[in-house]
């Protein structure tokens, strides 16, 4: 990867919906080098999807929880995460040291949806041997974007 990757990298996470023609036109490249430098990134596993990023109170899912599972799961094999991802309700699942095993990120319309979904989702896999639930009260900062200064040191200059 060099500093044109990076710049497409950049702006592409600002915006998915980003044009080739635009790229193009910002790197002094043509539109057809940009869209196979996106294929290449996208080949090697660097670009994984595309999404649109949706408020959430838009669509009534208005409280956001974390959820440190505990599961009893020996050897350890992953289940209990994959049966965590399976939920609906669920956007992020992490598996994490310490004494909980899994981190959990649940989206919902509101106290009684969040209940339903401990107490008949996540409650019900025969691993999940307690939970602990932290509600957010309010959101500061909400990213997928990656912070990519410090991977940018040392690039080499994109060949014009």
């Amino acid at each position: 990867m060099d500093s044109t990757d990076l710049h497409i990298i950049e702006a592409l996470q600002a915006n998915a919906r980003t044009t080739n023609a635009d790229l193009a036109r910002d790197l002094n490249m043509a539109p057809s080098a940009i869209l196979e430098r996106i294929r290449k990134l996208e080949q090697k596993g660097v670009l994984t999807g595309y999404e649109a990023r949706i408020a959430p109170r838009a669509v009534g899912l208005a409280l956001t929880a974390f959820v440190f599972v505990r599961a009893e799961e020996k050897p350890v094999t992953g289940k209990t995460g994959v049966a965590l991802a399976k939920i609906p309700e669920v956007q992020e699942v992490h598996h994490v040291a310490g004494e909980d095993c899994y981190f959990v990120k649940v989206r919902v319309r509101d106290t009684e949806d969040l209940s339903r979904v401990l107490q008949h989702q996540i409650s019900t896999i025969k691993s999940v041997k307690s939970t602990r639930t932290t509600i957010v009260l309010s959101t500061v900062k909400e990213t997928a974007r990656l912070s990519l200064t410090e991977f940018s040191k040392g690039l080499s200059e994109a060949p014009q």
